[in-house]
């Protein structure tokens, strides 16, 4: 029986690129805005598509730690405890294409309120890497 969770890769190997499988089925994706140094934060969950029966990753809610340009949030977002905090506007992404720079923080994902570096599960080449919802064994 297979299990599900997210599947990382390397976007400028993609054969070859080992793949790598989180089980979590539940996590929010946080990262610090480059430039402005703002708390940006994502949850998502990993269900079965009812038509399909493939995994699909949902994004649930969305909230940033304030304004500024280049993010504003959009305006239906409500101001809770200093977060703008939205639905996102695409809530069936088929993958996140992640940005690693080695110039800025590294992405999070926290699971049951844990945050650890994405590093933690596969090092940046510097480039992009691929978040999509996926089967494990």
């Amino acid at each position: 029986m297979s299990i599900l969770g997210i599947c990382l890769s390397l976007a400028a190997a993609l054969h070859g690129s080992p793949v790598v499988f989180v089980p979590v089925t539940e996590f929010t994706l946080a990262w610090t805005h480059s430039i402005e140094k703002v708390r940006w934060e994502e949850d998502y969950a990993v269900r079965l598509d009812p038509l399909t029966g493939q995994p699909l990753l949902h994004a649930v809610l969305a909230r940033v730690r304030g304004s500024a340009a280049g993010m504003e949030p959009p305006p239906d977002a409500l101001l809770r405890q200093g977060w703008y905090q939205y639905t996102p506007a695409i809530t069936t992404p088929g993958e996140l294409r992640l940005t690693r720079s080695e110039f800025t923080p590294d992405y999070e994902a926290c699971v049951q309120g844990r945050c650890q570096s994405l590093s933690v599960w596969m090092a940046s080449d510097g480039g992009v890497t691929l978040l999509k919802a996926c089967r494990g064994l």
